[in-house]
């Protein structure tokens, strides 16, 4: 089949592999270059950087504003039999996709986690399963009709780059089942339930706040679902502790609020439970297990870490 591909974050990139190994990609879409790092260079994006190397022959347009005329007539004029988009960016308009099979990869069981940060609500939310579906471009985001899913586990102490790397890597078995569903005329088309929908706001660098006063299961999943960005941040002895990975216990401790149990292995009291700080990173730091940050600072039992409400 020959395929039109939108895309920019890097979740799309094994799947546009997998579409360049077993069909035509006729043309590429993505975001513009950025400037990144401390020398402020224009950067590709994951999926234009990757193009650039493996598709070198195949058109692609980096439009700040996707929909309008110039650039709706250039992608428009690609033979494709179908569209494929994945964490674009852009809304992509009805004058754009009209009469177009277009489809759109999204990293939750929908109608549950629709917008920005799907993979990182279903972890703090405490969900246990999560998966893609492959939908239809809907005026509403991520509200189409849904034409496959998948489903994964969310393990305890898994963080969201972890998942959000495994669900990538899921995704392009079901876009070519769908695709291959469109091929042969039996495509199912399923409508959400509004009354299951939940949203997945963009995730802000606000957000990186901590409250051991609420479980530590609670806990837990806000440490891992916002690892590694925004991160949630600590402080212990006055500086900022970053917290990378974490698990949870249940326990009858009746100890004050962010003490530290077991400096050994990293053990705090909670409103309710123990949680155990497994990854964390102190400020100008790189990244170490708690064992290596307690050794290096001589961490005692009964210190106290203060986090944030809201």
């Amino acid at each position: 089949m020959n395929i039109v591909f939108l895309g920019s974050g890097a979740f799309g990139v094994p799947t546009l592999q997998r579409l360049a190994q077993e069909h035509t990609i006729t043309g590429i879409v993505t975001q513009p270059d950025r400037k990144a790092g401390r020398g402020k260079v224009p950067t590709p994006t994951p999926v234009g950087a990757w193009a650039a190397e493996h598709l070198p022959d195949v058109p692609i347009i980096k439009p700040e504003k996707i929909n309008t005329d110039e650039a709706r007539e250039i992608v428009r004029g690609w033979d494709a039999d179908a569209w494929v988009v994945i964490a674009y960016g852009q809304y992509l308009g009805s004058k754009l996709i009209e009469d177009r099979f277009a489809i759109n990869l999204h990293a939750s069981r929908l109608p549950r986690w629709r917008g920005a940060a799907p993979i990182n609500a279903a972890i703090v939310a405490g969900d246990s399963i999560t998966g893609n579906s492959v939908i239809t471009i809907a005026k509403e985001m991520d509200a189409g009709f849904v034409l496959a899913q998948s489903e994964r586990a969310i393990e305890t102490t898994q963080t969201a780059s972890e998942l959000h790397n495994l669900l990538s890597t899921d995704g392009p078995e079901l876009v070519m089942k769908v695709l291959e569903d469109h091929e042969h005329d039996r495509v199912q088309y399923t409508e959400q339930d509004p009354k299951l929908v939940t949203i997945a706001s963009k995730m802000l660098k606000s957000d990186g706040w901590i409250d051991f006063s609420q479980t530590a299961d609670a806990c837990r999943c806000r440490i891992n679902g916002l690892s590694p960005w925004p991160c949630v941040t600590i402080e212990h002895r006055e500086q900022p502790l970053k917290v990378l990975r974490a698990e949870s216990f249940i326990s009858d401790s009746q100890s004050d609020i962010g003490k530290i149990i077991d400096a050994d292995v990293g053990s705090v009291s909670c409103g309710s439970g123990t949680l155990r700080l497994l990854e964390v990173q102190p400020a100008g730091k790189k990244p170490m297990d708690w064992a290596s940050y307690a050794n290096g600072r001589q961490v005692k039992d009964g210190e106290i870490l203060i986090g944030r409400s809201s």
